[in-house]
Formats: structure tokens, C-alpha cells, sequence
């Protein structure tokens, strides 16, 4: 690896699976220290171990002040600074309109755009100037997806964060970007109600989509990231960046 976050501290929520696991592993490479955070304690101990060194893994709940609170005290007394956010965890069901439930839409706005907020709004105390924050968004921002509009309108919501934000922040010269993924088969898939068979279903009638032929990895958006974390991108601010295979894009 060419170790370009050597020496940078950085923060993975929701790290212990999918796109946000494969992240903190490609962050670790590149030389950086990687927190990462997860709900239950048996997944984030097993995240750590096939992290396999410089790496923490603090239990919490994105949409609980109160974890994150604890999170940025145990940051700042260990480390002092945080260099990279990748606020990545986040979460939602299928459910059509004329089905939603009010526990539906509170469980997936408190965590997609609750969480991300505090997630970055109680950072700011350890963000030192030129620090880099990456939001994780969906194409789903920007595409019609049946069933799916709770979660849609939360990662609009996350795109629309990172507009806002890099105003906010500017004299900081802090940036901040979202990242959209495409369609990148995760054990989150399985988290929405689906069956193996379904989630293998809706996979291969999502290729057919994508202009390349086939769904992503999470390591591909892992890679992606690692550039808008990165001084590769230091000209890059308040984007959203498509790893969708060009399914968005045409």
C-alpha cells in the first residue's frame, strides 16, 4: 500500500460489516488508526480481529447521543484528534406507501440522518483544520426504488448534509463529501426482511441495470472512500461521488 493516510486518525461507524468494515480495513493499510463502532459486542470483537491491529472498536448506537458522547471521550483521551470520518452506519426496511409505520420511518430517520448528524456535529471538537468527512448516501438519493422511500428520503437528506456542511465548515477548511454507492450486495440486504433468495434475486436482476455488467463490492466503495479521505482529493469538496457501475449515470 502507498500508506496515504499514514499516521491519521479515523473514525468507521457502523464498521463491523459490509462497505464500513471493508473501509477501516483499506484505512488501516493506508497507515491510518481506525476506530469503528457497532451496535452489538460479538460482531464488533469479530471486526477487530479480522482488522487485525490498529484498530478500536467501541460498542454504540449512532442514533443514542449518549454512545456517541462516550465515543468522542474515549477518542479524545486516546488519540486527542480525529482526521477522518466515514459516517457510514445506517439502515432501512421495504415498506410501500400505504404500509409505513411510524416506528418504520423513527428507526430509519433516527439512525440515517439523526445519527449521521451528531455523528459529525459532536466531532467537531476533535476535527483539526483540513480534516476529511465522508457521508455515506445511496443512488437511491437521486433514483425511484419501489417500497423504499423512507429510506430514500433519508440519503437526500444525507446528500443535502454535505452541501450544508461544506459552507459550515470552510473556514476550517475542512471538507466534506457523500459518497453514493450503487447496488453492492452487503449482509445489510439480509437486515431489510429478505431472504438469501431474494437478496441473490433482486442481485441479478440489478445487473442488468448497470452499465458494467454486474453489482459492486464492498471493497470497491472502500477504495473510493480512501481517496476522498485522502489528500488525493484535497481539491475535492461537497460532491457526491457515484460507485455505481454507471447505474445512476445513464
Amino acid at each position: 500500500m502507498s500508506q496515504k493516510l499514514l499516521e491519521k486518525v479515523a473514525l468507521v461507524t457502523g464498521g463491523t460489516s459490509g462497505i464500513g468494515l471493508a473501509t477501516a480495513k483499506r484505512f488501516v493499510a493506508e497507515g491510518a488508526y481506525v476506530f469503528i463502532t457497532g451496535r452489538r459486542q460479538a460482531e464488533l470483537d469479530a471486526a477487530v480481529k479480522a482488522i487485525g491491529k490498529n484498530v478500536t472498536g467501541v460498542q454504540s448506537d449512532v442514533s443514542v447521543l449518549a454512545d456517541l458522547d462516550r465515543l468522542y471521550t474515549r477518542i479524545g483521551q486516546e488519540k486527542g484528534r480525529l482526521d477522518i470520518i466515514f459516517a457510514n452506519a445506517g439502515g432501512g426496511g421495504l415498506a410501500p406507501l400505504g404500509a409505513i409505520t411510524e416506528e418504520d420511518f423513527d428507526k430509519t430517520f433516527n439512525t440515517n440522518v439523526k445519527g449521521l448528524l451528531f455523528t459529525v456535529q459532536k466531532a467537531l471538537p476533535l476535527l483539526p483544520s483540513g480534516a476529511s468527512i465522508i457521508l455515506n448516501a445511496s443512488t437511491t438519493s437521486i433514483k425511484g426504488t419501489p417500497a423504499f422511500s423512507v429510506y430514500s428520503a433519508t440519503k437526500a437528506a444525507v446528500r443535502s448534509f454535505a452541501r450544508n456542511w461544506t459552507l459550515d465548515l470552510k473556514e476550517r477548511k475542512i471538507r466534506v463529501n457523500a459518497i453514493s454507492p450503487g447496488v453492492v450486495p452487503t449482509p445489510g440486504y439480509n437486515l431489510m426482511g429478505l431472504t438469501e433468495a431474494q437478496v441473490q434475486g433482486f442481485v441479478a436482476s440489478q445487473a442488468d441495470n448497470i452499465p458494467l455488467g454486474r453489482v459492486g463490492t464492498p471493497d470497491e466503495i472502500a477504495k473510493a472512500v480512501v481517496f476522498l479521505a485522502s489528500d488525493d482529493s484535497s481539491f475535492v469538496n461537497g460532491i457526491e461521488l457515484f460507485v455505481d457501475g454507471g447505474m445512476a449515470q445513464v
